[in-house]
């Protein structure tokens, strides 16, 4: 058994910028519609997603993030939804011989508000990595970027095992 551990941050899309698109929010597996701008980023900007697939990459060994899915506007993950790469991510440590066994994320942030849809994302979620996925959300009381309401962020912890 291995663990690793993943951290992701993105600001909210700007509602008010000249060039800006409607962005739906995407976070946790799951859209929010309803709850404002989406989350920058060059795929749908779902933090706990990313965070999720950092720990899980970390745990086998096998890189991060930008090592599988590159960084850019023109990379392979550009405009990819979190759920696909997450699905992703698994296939990829399972030819590398290794499967997720447990994970956690936390959600660091005012907004969403997590808990009448952590049933979902906690759904979505353990789909996607084919194993158990709690998921949790904390504020940081006004502070920094996150308490501001400028963006979000989350941090994961998985668990794999190497098979033999």
């Amino acid at each position: 058994m291995r663990i690793g551990q993943g951290f992701d941050a993105h600001r909210f899309a700007s509602a008010d910028a000249a060039e800006a698109v409607v962005r739906p929010l995407w976070l946790a597996g799951i859209e929010w519609p309803g709850e404002g701008s989406g989350i920058e980023g060059d795929s749908d900007g779902d933090v706990a997603a990313h965070a999720l697939i950092d720990a899980l990459l970390s745990a086998s060994g096998l890189g991060d993030i930008g090592s599988l899915f590159g960084v850019g506007s023109s990379a392979h993950g550009a405009g990819m939804h979190g759920v696909a790469m997450l699905r992703e991510t698994v296939a990829y440590l399972e030819s590398h011989g290794f499967t997720p066994s447990s994970a956690s994320v936390a959600i660091i942030g005012n907004r969403p508000k997590i808990g009448r849809h952590r049933a979902e994302t906690v759904r979505a979620l353990s789909e996607a990595v084919g194993c158990p996925v709690s998921v949790t959300a904390t504020t940081t009381d006004r502070m920094g970027f996150t308490g501001r309401g400028e963006g979000i962020a989350a941090i994961a912890s998985a668990l794999v095992e190497e098979r033999e």
